[in-house]
């Protein structure tokens, strides 16, 4: 049996497809759901192997309708899939397009809000946009569109006032909106002493790329949430490299592609 180089590349872009699948779903309900229907197929197969007919056909049966099922339970997973799939293309408009001076200056000023926050135990929640767009998260607060300061993120979230209580939008260099509601997690594995702003921060890291910073409003504890992982007990140095190194590894990013695609033009030239 002859194998030839395109084999090869056929196994390996199969292998990193599941690959990429499996880091999906890792730690995510999905993950328990293929446990379960990798149970039924065996099952099914040893029912037919066995002659159990009348067992086989009811489980035949329910792989059958199950494929549409999949499609229902699996719909935020397959969101999330085709997000991150539209995520890789070559140009994007995001924190990237800022210059290095803009960036540390709005970094501090977010930084410098967390702290104070932080100190004062006043709760908050401040998300900020990336590559997926949050429009529709915008949509259900109030639009600010206001330029990025540690004394307007500080204003919004003093208690008792009308909007403390949402959280903050924060695309490139402006405060889109407060008061939005998130989507929350429905990790059922989450610690019990995790309040609603830290199950929102999870719900909407898990449906997006975004990074939601969170202050706990009990203990004043600072928290990331990214990719439906929860950092926690953050301090603000290590807050604020986080956030700098987060964005330098996309501006490094776009760098080599925006080379790449050069190299490629100049390449078709001669």
């Amino acid at each position: 049996m002859n194998i030839r180089i395109r084999d090869i590349i056929d196994i390996l872009i199969v292998a990193f497809a599941f690959y990429k699948l499996f880091m999906l779903i890792r730690e995510t309900r999905a993950e328990q759901l293929i446990k379960g229907i990798l149970v039924l197929f065996i099952a099914t197969k040893v029912s037919e192997w066995l002659e159990l007919y009348t067992v086989y056909w009811i489980l035949d049966k329910t792989m059958t309708v199950g494929v549409i099922a999949i499609l229902i339970v699996f719909q935020p997973e397959l969101r999330r899939g085709l997000e991150y799939i539209g995520r890789s293309r070559f140009f994007t408009k995001s924190f990237v397009e800022i210059e290095d001076e803009s960036l540390n200056k709005i970094m501090d000023e977010i930084v410098d809000a967390v702290a104070s926050l932080a100190r004062q135990k006043i709760g908050a929640l401040i998300v900020m946009e990336r590559e997926t767009g949050l429009n529709e998260v915008v949509e259900t607060g109030t639009k600010i569109e206001g330029k990025v300061s540690s004394g307007l993120l500080i204003n919004i979230f003093i208690p008792n006032t009308p909007l403390h209580d949402g959280a903050v939008v924060i695309k490139e260099d402006t405060v889109k909106a407060a008061g939005c509601f998130l989507p929350l997690t429905e990790n059922a594995s989450l610690s019990k002493e995790l309040g609603t702003r830290h199950r929102a921060a999870l719900g909407i890291s898990e449906r997006s790329d975004c990074i939601a910073i969170v202050v706990s409003e009990e203990t004043g504890a600072i928290s990331v949430a990214e990719n439906g992982s929860l950092s926690r007990y953050l301090d603000v140095k290590t807050l604020k490299q986080i956030l700098m190194d987060m964005y330098k590894y996309k501006d490094q990013k776009q760098i080599f592609l925006l080379k790449w695609r050069h190299k490629d033009e100049q390449g078709k030239e001669q």
